[in-house]
Parts: structure tokens; sequence; C-alpha cells
């Protein structure tokens, strides 16, 4: 546009900042008896406090040249001449730099299809906020980040107690309010009062072996109270593959108690598992195998089968007394305690029976009816106020659209690595992104929300509380969650949990971070050695506080974190001192060879360049195609079963009983995820509502995974892929196994019913992907 200035001003002489306008008018016959050229002495190109749209403002003081032509004459006819030259260059210049434009403009596909980063992605504008270059946000981010800042933080935050409700909670809650003031950002709070279990203010809980009495000072909150006696059991990690093997031996585990290390699974898991083989007690204990911790070390943690307030299941806990009594179904009904490595011995060393399974590598035995011991729980309800806190960067385009990044706030002891690594990061994140934004000219296309949990240890409570309390509100507004909770354990691995949907901007953005010790590394040449997937990614868990907002409320996530090595030490537990009172700012030192500083500062950017792509981007970075083989795999392997039960349980399941329309909803979905990207790359990312069109069908995609067909109260996690309930692709699966195998707790007539409303999810979701309703797919 410079050129253009430059070349008019020549023309006329006059400053290389004035504009040519031209007013051609005809006479009755047909001449061109007036031209008038007005030079503008100023045009201002403004864009509006809240960075959307552009305005041109014209200064109105002109020098007009006034040319009237009584007759033809030289110097008319070279004036009209000089006119229409000028008109053409204009019009020549301005289709070049339009042309030019639309050759530098990023592909709209981009964000849709495989990533290729040595792709230059171009920077312009849309007219609505600058496009800052890519690599200048990277630089930028890093820039602001340093280890210094980092310990800094951590002595902030640190603190020795601060349980969910506490006043030190709430000290630390002001803390990071206070921070987010500072930094100019948007701030709220939000209360709950939410019913918890803790352990009895007096007495205590009990165990009793063979006339020795056990009073542990750890607890598991939700654990069924009051009293059980049986013959104990050792049932390795407590693992639904644990429990059939004890089957298998033809061991009777009706009331019996149920002895298990800590570790694979959820303490919530274990019991699960146990009262499913109608156990009526579950014991857990650290086994020295996994911990390397003092033999009196208690552990703490929580049993409720899901997440959330269990006394308020599937609404908020703004006030209990408007809501009728209630429990969740994820509450267990058999009593659990854990008890300390030395009790555990003083156990397992007397116990009789069968020799311990040979896989489970151990030595010992499994117990007999004779190992009598008595559980005693007299845990207390109470009711807490908790508060979550918030800040928000505003975008400048799509304002009205969030990334969230959270962080546990609470412990049950000092929580260093459990919660004030995580808050630190999260703080961090807030001042450095808000730096940019005021002073660097970065500018979001959409928002950035950064909220700060309380009641993480119950059952990411307050995480939980908040989706259920603004369901309306967030949804098709809050389009990922990024969870910042544990994010440095160890130091030389690198472990990654998400939606599908995410694992394309994962990938890129390991190849784009630098490890702490090595600048010219990046972390996907240190963490992927083989397959990036396999080294990198593992399920997303129950116990995860990023899970609630994927299988409860369909938000994409991610959760990732720095841990040990595998290959050095199997993967039991994430980290030994979480649930104890022993997770100090000197343990997890100790366990990163003191680089936790530069550890913390490599997961800030990690999950601070996830957020930045995620409102840089015209379009959201979101690979659709992802659950196209993840479905297709699922329901390949459902297909097998139907056939395998309709061949050897014919009674069960009729041949008319087809696999053909799931098959067809999974088609209509890879069709319509294929043509989504089809319709992107013929789109004009010019075009802001268009994008915004575009953004909205991404973003239905993983909220139409939840079944619209089961209640949240019965079944929170509703999620057809990666939830849990019968009404999962999972779940349907083992249905089928189990009618095959003939288990009186197979029911073929829930099977077909769940298996229809599956179906009819599936479609659905291709059917939002599609867009409008003229376009759905048709053929199932």
């Amino acid at each position: 546009m410079d050129q253009a200035r430059s070349t008019i001003s020549k023309i006329f002489n006059g400053e290389p900042r004035s504009y040519t306008r031209f007013n051609l008018t005809q006479n009755m016959e047909g001449d061109n008896s007036q031209v008038e050229m007005k030079l503008s002495s100023d045009m201002d190109e403004e864009v509006g406090g809240n960075g959307v749209g552009e305005h041109l403002n014209h200064n109105s003081n002109h020098n007009p040249y006034v040319v009237r032509k009584p007759g033809r004459t030289p110097k008319n006819i070279c004036f009209i001449a000089a006119t229409t030259l000028l008109i053409f260059i204009i019009g020549y210049l301005i289709g070049y730099l339009v042309h030019r434009k639309k050759d530098l403009a990023p592909s709209c596909a981009a964000s849709m299809l495989p990533f290729d980063d040595t792709v230059a992605q171009g920077t312009y504008e849309t007219g609505a906020a600058p496009l800052m270059d890519w690599d200048d946000v990277k630089k930028l981010l890093a820039q602001k980040l340093s280890a210094p800042n980092f310990e800094d933080a951590f002595s902030e935050f640190a603190s020795n107690s601060h349980q969910a409700g506490s006043p030190g909670d709430e000290v630390l809650g002001n803390k990071v309010l206070k921070r987010f003031k500072e930094y100019g950002m948007k701030t709220w709070s939000d209360e709950h009062f939410i019913k918890v279990q803790d352990p009895p203010v007096s007495g205590s809980n009990k165990v009793v072996f063979k006339g020795r009495e056990q009073r542990p000072t750890g607890f598991l909150s939700y654990s069924g109270n009051g009293t059980a006696t049986g013959a104990v059991l050792y049932a390795h990690y407590g693992q639904a593959s644990d429990f059939g093997l004890l089957q298998d031996k033809n061991i009777n585990l009706n009331g019996r108690v149920i002895m298990v290390r800590a570790g694979k699974i959820s303490f919530a898991e274990k019991v699960a598992n146990a009262a499913k083989m109608n156990a009526s007690a579950v014991l857990i204990y650290p086994d020295p195998a996994d911990y390397s911790i003092r033999d009196d070390t208690q552990l703490f943690g929580h049993v409720h089968m899901g997440s959330g307030d269990p006394y308020t299941p599937g609404f908020p806990s703004f006030n209990h007394t408007q809501f009728p009594p209630v429990l969740s179904s994820g509450l267990p009904s058999i009593l659990a305690q854990t008890i300390s490595t030395r009790t555990a011995y003083t156990i397992v060393t007397q116990l009789g029976g069968q020799s311990v399974p040979g896989e489970w590598g151990g030595i010992g035995r499994l117990g007999d009816e004779t190992d009598i011991a008595t559980v005693e729980v007299n845990n207390v309800v109470t009711e807490k106020k908790i508060t979550n806190v918030f800040g928000v960067i505003k975008g400048f385009v799509d304002s009205d659209r969030y990334v969230v990044l959270g962080a546990q706030r609470d412990a049950w002891g000092p929580g260093f690595a459990k919660s004030t690594v995580g808050t630190s990061v999260l703080v961090e994140l807030a001042r450095s992104i808000s730096d940019m934004v005021k002073n660097d000219g970065f500018k979001p296309r959409r928002s950035i929300v950064f909220a700060s949990w309380s009641a993480g240890e119950y059952g990411s409570i307050g995480a939980t509380e908040w989706l259920e309390g603004y369901p309306s509100s967030l949804s098709m507004k809050a389009f990922s969650y990024i969870n910042l909770d544990g994010v440095v354990t160890g130091l030389d691995g690198f472990k990654a949990a998400a939606s599908p949907l995410m694992y394309s901007l994962i990938e890129s953005t390991l190849k784009e971070v630098k490890t702490p010790n090595n600048p010219a590394m990046t972390l996907f040449s240190q963490v992927a050695r083989t397959n990036w997937e396999t080294d990198v990614l593992e399920p997303l868990k129950l116990d995860n506080a990023a899970y609630p907002f994927l299988a409860f409320s369909g938000i994409p996530s991610v959760s990732f974190r720095f841990a040990t090595n595998s290959a050095s030490r199997p993967a039991a537990v994430d980290y030994q001192y979480f649930g104890t009172l022993l997770d100090t700012r000197e343990k997890l030192y100790a366990a990163t060879s003191n680089q936790t500083p530069r550890l913390a500062v490599t997961a800030a950017q990690f999950a601070g360049q996830i957020a930045l792509r995620l409102v840089h981007d015209h379009l959201l970075r979101m690979d659709l195609q992802k659950y196209d083989s993840i479905i297709r795999s699922r329901v390949a392997e459902i297909n097998r079963k139907v056939k395998s039960v309709q061949r050897m349980q014919p009674q069960l399941l009729p041949k008319a009983l087809t696999v053909q329309w799931l098959i067809s909803a999974s088609g209509s979905y890879s069709r319509a995820s294929r043509q989504m990207v089809a319709d992107i790359q013929n789109s004009n990312l010019e075009d802001i509502e268009m994008c915004r069109i575009i953004n909205d069908r991404i973003m239905t995609v993983e909220k139409n995974f939840l079944s619209p067909y089961v209640s949240p109260r019965e079944s929170p996690f509703r999620h057809v892929l990666l939830g849990s309930g019968p009404h999962t692709l999972k779940a349907l699966s083992n249905h089928l196994e189990a009618l095959r195998t003939s288990d009186p707790e197979a029911d073929a007539n829930l099977f077909r019913n769940q298996f229809a409303l599956a179906t009819w999810t599936i479609q659905g979701c291709a059917n939002s992907l599609a867009g409008d309703i003229w376009s759905l797919d048709n053929e199932i």
C-alpha cells in the first residue's frame, strides 16, 4: 500500500501520505463536463477498542481541482488522458495488492490437516485483529518465563496447610485473585457449599487383625461407615483382571476383607471392583515395590467413583436446601480404609491359603477363611464452603469463545507437586500472556480463562461444580481445557492424556518446545523414540481433573506431566508422594535433581503454546479425522463379537440384529469429517463470519459424542467413546463378551437398547458436523 501511495503522490507532487479521489460526471450530451480530483491530507486506519473491525476516517478539508471545459483544448485533453491513466494505475495497484494478499493468506485447512510446521502460515489481517507471526508469539512467551520467576512463585504459593475449605485454602485463593487483578485481568470468584467426608474428629477408624488393633490417621473420603468383619484376601492392585484371576482359582470372594496395593488404578476403582465381588471391606496400602517411603506413612484419598460433590450429583452445590436428598451412584456401599506399609506387613506375613500367583511377581499367601479382620470406619460428613477463582484475558475477535487453563489449589498436606507447582504455572502464564497483550501488541482472537480450583483432592469438586453450575454458559463457548495439576513429577519422561481431537496439536507443540537442559533439542526428540503416540500418550483417567471436562461436558481437554522415565521405574504410581503428607518442595527437588524450576518453565511453555495456538489461529487446531479411526476400530470389534454371539448363542441375538446401521453411522462420520476438510479448503479466511461458523462446527464434535439418551445424574460421563457407563462403545463390547460366555448378569435386551442409542449418537454427531440440515448424510 505504501508503494501505491508513493506513486500517486509523485504524480501530483503531493505528500507521500495523500490519496486521490475522482468524481466524474457527465452532461446531457454525454461529455465529461467536469473532472473533480480531491487530495486527502490524511487517512487513518483505526481498530475499535475491542479489536473488532477497521474504520476509515477521512479528512474532509480537501482542495479540489475543478476543470471546466467550455471547449476542447489540448490542455483539457491531456488532463483527461492523465486522469484516465491515473485511474488505470490505481486499479492495477489495488488488484496487485489484493492478489498478493490472497497469496500470503494461510491455508484455511491448516488446522484440520496433518501439521507441517515447515510450511509458512503467513501473517495477514482479516480486518478484525492483527495476526502476529507465530514465531514471534512463541519467542515472546519464552522470553517472559524464567526459572527465577518460578522460584519466587513457589515461595509465594507454598503452604503446609491448605485443605479444601480451610483458612489456608482461602488465603491462597486470595493471593491468586490479587495477582490476576495486578495483571489487569477481569476477575471473579465462584462459591459452592459442598459436602465431604472427613476423618472422625473424636475417636478414630480401626483395623483389627488377629487381636492386634491399628488406628490409622489416613482415611478415604466417601467410604461406607460402620464395622465389617471377614477373612482377609490379598488381591494385588485390585484391578478387574486381578479379581478375575482369583475367581479362576475358585476362591470365595463373598464377604472378604480385600487387601490391595496402591497404584495402577484409582482408589475408587479398586473399591468398586471389590464391591462387585461382594466384598465387605477394602484395605489399601503402599507397597515397598512402588513406594520408597517410611513404613508408617499414611495415605489419603477418596473412593467416589465419579467427580464433583456426590451429594448433589448432576447439579451444582450452590445451596443444598433447594434440592431433595440424593446420592451419587458412584458412592460405595462397602467400607474402605488406608493402612501403612508396616500394618500391611503384619497382616501379609500371617496369611495362609494358596500361594500368590507368579504373574503378580510376589511371594506369600493369598489368605484363607481363618484370617479374620475387622474394619471400622467412622468418617463424618462435613459441609464446607469452597471458592474457585478466575481471571480472563479477553479476545479481540471472538471474545465469547475461550480456552480454560486450570489448576488445583488445595491438598491433603503441603501438596507441593500436586498443587503448588500447578498454581505457580497458572499464575506465571497469566502474568506472561497479559504482558504480551498489554506491552507487545499480541491480540488473541479468542479469550483465555485462568481458573484456580478448590476441593480437587476430594474428586475435582471445584471444577466439576463449575461445569454443573453453568452448562448453558459453557456450551459452545469453552472450546478446550488444559489441566495444570501435577505437571512436574519427574525428570526425563513425558506423558500426556487428551481428547483425540488434540493429538495433532500436542505433537506439533512437542516439536516446538525445547527441553529444559538442551535448547538444541525439542521435547519431541527427547520423548518420542519410536512411535510418539505410543511413547507419550496415555488414557485420560477418571481421577484426572480434565476428565469431567471431556466426558461430562464434551470439552476437548489435555493433561500432561513430566514424569520419571518408565524405563527406569514401573509406572504403578505417578508420583509416590501424592496422597501423603510428604509432598514437599524438598521431595520434588530431589526427584527432579533440583531441576523443578526449569521443568516448570518448560511445562508452562508447553501449556502456554497450546493455549496461544488455540486463540491465535483463525481456525481451531482440532484434528477431526482422529476420531474416525477410533470409531472404526470400536465398530469392527463390536461387529466381530455380534457375529460370535449369534453363532454361539443364537437365542440371545437373532440373525435379524445387524451391525449395518452402526457401520453406516461410522461411515457417515468419516464422510462428514472429510467433507469438513474440503469445506475448509474452499473457504476464505478473510471472511470472519465463515471462520466463526467453521469453528462452531468443530466445537460441536466432542459435545455431540455425549449420549443424549442417558441421565447426567445416573451416568454423568456420557461420552460414548471416552466416558464410562453401559452406553459407551467399550461397554457394548464388554456386554457382548458377557453374552458370549453366558454371564448370568448379561441382558440381551439391555444390550440391544444401548446398541441402538449408541448408533444414533454417532449418527447425530456426524449430522451436526455436516452443518446445515440440507447437507446431512441420509444413508442411515
